[in-house]
């Protein structure tokens, strides 16, 4: 029998497959990213349908059996962000959401926020984030003053346009808010939003950068690295993870880019973890409400992902996954409490396998853990006998 030795995992960032039971209390009754998208633009994904995304969520009526296994997991923690999705894959799942501020921030925080930074700032309100800086972006450029918004999840943005502030005093304004409302207040995450163009043609860049509390506990991500396994974070996982459990880090500008990293990692990194995120599909698709452009994401990442099967190694296990859902055809432009879906393949895994819904996205984790032979995590059951040939 092969046993993996090394695994790739790529998460389709709000890539969600239906409503949880819960859905209605985040009002996301309704919400279906990818099966709401396919009803108003009929995808062509067949690397997905072969890997058996078909199987977990009505995208037409080709659905053959899957190439290796397949299987769709349930949040467990209370939210539904990607520090929260993360976190939970693995390993961590939380009792209590972070805090969110459907009302902006206090006008303390916000004053002391101020003083910290040494100029006033405008907004401080709940909004989409190309909204706001359409809104407020001429008022930023000519006063200096930093954009924060929120949103509803547990974030304090901060948008400033590269010409106006520069990235690296951005950066330091991120700093100083996430001392204070991270820290202080915990907030799950502080980002930096820079922008660049000029008023009715404004355009965010790829300098984000996320700003997000330490796990609360043992990852998987620790597990691997204390076990001297290399663990490889591509695009915002660094972000997510508050840099703990890695041993390289790549942050990517786009999709495109973050499947260059991955497939160059695959060419020089012989066992242990690469772990990917994807967030195009959110930040530029979900969040924006532009069902054609996440359909189009999704049919080039299908694309790309033809191209990384054949370059699989006999003890390569690839897992294709989400971390929440963020439905761009519902009028919210928020995540949304979805299932996700968890499609492997390989030559150790067995093909035609499906698993049904797992009730926490650790079961992930945990089963990882179970491959690499670290100590478990705290949550989650493996399923790794279930699906190794």
């Amino acid at each position: 029998m092969i046993t993996p030795t090394r695994a790739i995992v790529i998460v389709m960032d709000s890539v969600g497959i239906g409503e949880l039971p819960d859905a209605a209390l985040y009002g996301d009754q309704g919400s279906n990213t990818v099966g709401n998208i396919h009803r108003q633009i009929p995808l062509r994904v067949p690397t997905l349908r072969s890997l058996g995304l078909a199987r977990l969520v009505d995208i037409g009526p080709d659905a053959p059996a899957p190439r290796g296994a397949c299987l769709r997991m349930a949040e467990r923690s209370a939210g539904k962000d990607s520090v929260t999705g993360h976190w939970e894959m693995m390993g961590i799942e939380l009792e209590k959401a972070f805090p969110t501020f459907p009302h902006g921030f206090s006008a303390a925080a916000i004053a002391e926020f101020e003083r910290r930074i040494g100029r006033r700032s405008i907004g401080n309100v709940v909004a989409s984030g190309t909204a706001i800086i359409d809104k407020l972006g001429p008022e930023h450029m000519r006063t200096g003053a930093p954009i924060v918004y929120t949103s509803a999840d547990s974030v304090f943005q901060i948008a400033a346009h590269e010409d106006v502030v520069p990235v690296a005093e951005l950066y330091r304004m991120c700093e100083a808010a996430f001392d204070l409302v991270g820290r202080g207040l915990g907030v799950g995450r502080v980002i930096a939003r820079p922008f660049v163009g000029q008023p009715g043609h404004f355009t965010r860049t790829a300098n984000r950068r996320d700003y997000a509390l330490q796990p609360f506990g043992p990852t998987l991500l620790d597990r691997l690295h204390e076990a001297g396994m290399p663990v490889v974070g591509i695009g915002k996982i660094e972000d997510l993870f508050a840099g703990r459990g890695l041993t390289r880090a790549v942050h990517t500008t786009s999709d495109d880019h973050g499947m260059d990293v991955t497939t160059a990692e695959m060419a020089v990194v012989d066992r242990g973890l690469i772990f990917t995120n994807l967030v195009d599909f959110d930040a530029q698709f979900g969040h924006r409400n532009n069902t054609a452009g996440y359909a189009a994401n999704l049919e080039r990442f299908d694309a790309r992902l033809a191209q990384v099967l054949p370059i699989l190694r006999e003890t390569d296990l690839l897992v294709v996954t989400a971390d929440h859902g963020n439905d761009p055809t519902t009028p919210s432009t928020d995540h949304a409490r979805e299932y996700v879906p968890v499609l492997m393949a390989g030559a150790a895994v067995r093909s035609g396998v499906e698993l049904g819904t797992r009730p926490t996205f650790a079961d992930l984790g945990q089963t990882l853990a179970d491959l690499f032979a670290v100590p478990p995590l705290e949550h989650g059951t493996s399923f790794l006998r279930d699906i190794l040939s």
